[in-house]
């Protein structure tokens, strides 16, 4: 991520902001940070994972969606754009106008690990979506092979990594059958 002014903004400014680019950015401690483009594989796993969530709302009849690149707000003058996000359709039909951010948290946020967000995704995104009690952050690693599944419990996450073909354990999708190697095979 690069940050791309010195000039500190407020959310309010931030969800309204508009440089007339394709540019996505990212809110962090009031600056503005681009988001670089994501490879092929990262938009196929995250098309994949969004078809299979939302295949399993459908199946459990809930009002839940699953939306791409969804703006959390994690913070005062914080927001980030998430890969995925599962969140109540009650949550968004008031504010269909508004820009795609989220004031409330999701129940569940999914981060695709890519060569430079690495820290990124494990370690500041953790702290920020525990900051305001995101119930689940997957972080989904190709480069690792794995898939870490974090669990809001009392201020914290609880942490389990699944590799292979094991089945992921979700507490928001306890009926989910997939394993590691079904997300992370390419077909």
């Amino acid at each position: 991520m690069v940050t791309t002014t010195l000039k500190s903004y407020s959310f309010a400014e931030y969800c309204h902001y508009n440089d007339n680019t394709d540019n996505r950015y990212e809110l962090v401690d009031g600056h503005l940070e681009i988001m670089t483009p994501p490879s092929f594989r990262h938009l196929l796993i995250a098309d994949q994972l969004k078809e299979i969530l939302n295949q399993e709302i459908k199946r459990q009849q809930t009002s839940l969606i699953c939306l791409p690149e969804l703006g959390v707000r994690t913070g005062w003058k914080k927001s980030r754009i998430v890969d995925l996000a599962v969140i109540s359709r009650s949550q968004i039909i008031d504010s269909l106008e508004q820009t795609a951010i989220c004031e409330i948290p999701p129940l569940l946020v999914i981060e695709i690990v890519s060569p430079d967000s690495i820290q990124r995704d494990y370690r500041y995104k953790r702290s920020e979506y525990a900051a305001v009690g995101i119930a689940e952050y997957w972080i989904v690693d190709p480069l690792e092979q794995k898939i870490t599944v974090l669990t809001f419990n009392e201020g914290l996450y609880d942490e389990q990594v699944f590799l292979g073909e094991t089945a992921i354990a979700s507490n928001q999708f306890p009926e989910l059958k997939i394993t590691v190697n079904e997300i992370l095979t390419i077909h």
